[in-house]
Order: C-alpha cells, then structure tokens, then sequence
C-alpha cells in the first residue's frame, strides 16, 4: 500500500491548512482534547530529540517549532491592523478561549520595543513538580513568533520565571533583536 502522505506537496512544510477542518472530523468528540495528552506529545517529542541532539538543540527545536506555530497563529487568527493594546487585549481573549492560558502584560517599552508577559495556568507547565528550571522553551518560541509577526520585528523571548521553578506563573521577557 502506498503511503499517500509521503506523496503530499506539504509534507515537511506546515501550512495552516494542514490543521484541516477539526469539526468536521471530530464531531462527536469535539475540539478540546485534556492537557495530558498534549504534554505527552510534547515532552516524549522533546525526550525523543534530546536522545538523538542534546538537550539544548531539542529546545532550540521546540523554540523553532513554537515560533513557526506562533506566527501561522497571529497570521490565521489575530487581527494585525488594530493598534498595540488591542492587539494584546484580542491576543489574551484568545489565549483564555482556546484554553491556552491567562496572558497578562507586565511591561512595555514602546521604545525598544521589549515586553514582560506572564502566562498563568499555562498549557505547557502548570502543575508540573518544581525541577528548578524553565520548561517552556515552546512558549517562548510562539510569543516570539506572535510578537514579530505583529511587531515585523524579530524578537528573542526567554522564559525568566516558570511553574517548574517554583512560581505560579510563567513570566516571559521579549527583546527586539
């Protein structure tokens, strides 16, 4: 039997079609699927490619990845004509519906351009065990790949506080590069 996705124009390169049309074909499962499931594929993808590169290219993976994800995301589902605050105001309304997290503004400078987010209940960490480290090397891709696809500035963002060490929110601080 032939395998018809290795035959596909793109395979090897994310469109957001790809997604396809999730209510048609989960109807009577739905949209929503538990955060379980998610971190499963996230951290067995991440033990899987920290096996075969190293820890720190695995993250610089997941950081590419997120920042792909984040970018399709602000193109295919964000407004990007509104100005600065409505743009963050729509990106936490969002974020709150799709589940992904409780997004808050810290910090703006309109200067350079740099940010403080804090992502509460995160998708990706909340209620992980306290490891003294940050975990979400994705999250930091995608609010990076969010922010220049809005800004047509690249942006750096590292994770500076995470549930995995000890805090309650994930804190996320952006720099134009």
């Amino acid at each position: 039997m032939e395998n018809i996705f290795l035959k596909s124009k793109t395979h090897g390169r994310f469109s957001w079609e790809n997604l396809g049309n999730i209510k048609e074909g989960r109807g009577d499962l739905g949209e929503e699927m538990p955060v379980l499931i998610y971190r499963l594929m996230q951290f067995t993808m991440l033990d899987v490619l920290a096996r075969e590169y190293g820890l720190e290219k695995a993250n610089d993976f997941l950081r590419a990845a997120g920042h792909l994800a984040g970018s399709e995301f602000a193109k295919n589902t964000l407004d990007l004509t509104v100005n600065f605050n409505t743009f963050i105001a729509n990106l936490q309304k969002s974020l709150l519906d799709l589940k992904v997290g409780i997004l808050r503004m810290e910090a703006f400078n309109s200067d350079t351009g740099d940010i403080v987010l804090t992502v509460g209940q995160d998708l990706d960490c909340s209620g992980l065990s306290v490891t003294d480290e940050t975990v979400c090397d994705y999250d930091e891709g995608f609010i990076a790949g969010i922010l220049q696809t809005y800004t047509g500035k690249p942006y750096r963002v590292r994770e500076i506080d995470c549930w995995a060490n000890g805090d309650r929110v994930c804190r996320f601080h952006g720099q134009v590069t």
